[in-house]
């Protein structure tokens, strides 16, 4: 009989193995032949089953290296919103308006959490990607709230039309702080940072004198997106506790808002549908997210494949010619062919 320390032995070599089919090596090519578009400061860390499939990192810039994450914030952000659905706090049917009233006095009274975390308030959005990434004007999502509610137009009913915009992931970071009479940061460290384990993750604005950012002001580290994409693949669960509830997830990572509804997609998404805070790049037999993607136009593109069951993060520091997403999708077809699907 095989001892257990021979067992054990044999286990952790033949680790490394079982995802060696994994063309690492074309990874590798791949992301060197890229540099003018992605640049040298880069992590990628590709995990499967708690192991490390691929990393790749510099001294000054590792899977600990806390960076902004962009667009790529919506996805926390979302499903700390679950957390407060699955506590009964709220519901994503539930009117901005039953939390801030004066919604109602500006016209604003029929827009949802569900419309806000799926781009589908109706209000006006200023011109311009690079709007988003302005030094907002408001020193407090307070401010912000009632900003949008008495200073925006209603162009399209709400819920029959996706624009991408700030706008209502703003106003479902003031409504949590309504619900919890806590500040947006603190309020997702308790509730789902830390829980995780994503202790390189803040959305503590480095401004002072300027609003949270729900939307697109998260810092965080590859090593901590890997954390919550494994959270979501383990149906919830990290760290022995259950983030998350199975239906929490699959409301998530549903489809909200089809390719073909979408009027203004963020270059680079086209054809793709709208979760919540993410985009679906794959879908099952059943119409199911089977692979999601939370990319930013600041170069952070976390994505996890539910049907292989492995994550990918890659966080660029200075992305000054963003590549097209063929770049990544021909990144993540690659880890494709390594790792035999498990759902069809």
């Amino acid at each position: 009989m095989l001892s257990r320390k021979l067992i054990g032995a044999l286990l952790l070599f033949a680790g490394p193995a079982l995802y060696a089919q994994v063309d690492t090596a074309a990874i590798s090519d791949k992301l060197n032949k890229s540099t003018k578009q992605i640049g040298k400061d880069i992590v990628c860390l590709i995990q499967k089953d708690g192991k490390i499939i691929y990393k790749k990192e510099n001294p000054d810039f590792t899977a600990k290296t806390q960076q902004g994450i962009g667009a790529s914030s919506q996805w926390l952000t979302a499903a700390l919103v679950m957390v407060f659905v699955q506590e009964g706090k709220l519901s994503l049917d539930d009117k901005v308006s039953d939390y801030l009233p004066f919604f109602t006095k500006y016209s604003k009274g029929y827009i949802t959490i569900r419309h806000c975390l799926t781009h589908q308030t109706g209000v006006e959005t200023d011109p311009g990607i690079i709007k988003i990434f302005q030094k907002s004007k408001y020193k407090t999502l307070e401010d912000e709230a009632m900003g949008i509610a008495s200073r925006k137009e209603i162009e399209t009913n709400p819920g029959t039309e996706f624009k991408y915009s700030n706008i209502g992931y703003s106003l479902v970071g003031r409504v949590l702080e309504v619900i919890s009479k806590k500040g947006f940061d603190r309020l997702i460290q308790d509730k789902l940072l830390r829980p995780i384990g994503m202790r390189g993750t803040t959305f503590t604005n480095e401004d002072y004198n300027a609003a949270t950012n729900p939307g697109f002001g998260a810092r965080s580290t590859a090593n901590d997106m890997t954390a919550f994409m494994t959270m979501l693949i383990n149906k919830g669960k990290a760290n022995n506790k259950q983030i998350l509830t199975e239906e929490s997830i699959e409301t998530l990572l549903g489809l909200q808002a089809a390719a073909g509804q979408m009027k203004n997609s963020p270059k680079g998404m086209e054809g793709f549908g709208y979760t919540m805070g993410a985009w679906m790049l794959e879908a099952n037999s059943a119409n199911k997210a089977s692979a999601v993607a939370a990319p930013s136009f600041s170069g952070s593109w976390p994505v996890v494949d539910l049907c292989r069951g492995y994550t990918l993060v890659l966080l660029t520091k200075d992305l000054s010619n963003p590549p097209a997403k063929e770049f990544y999708l021909d990144l993540k077809g690659i880890v494709d062919d390594g790792i035999p699907a498990k759902c069809n």
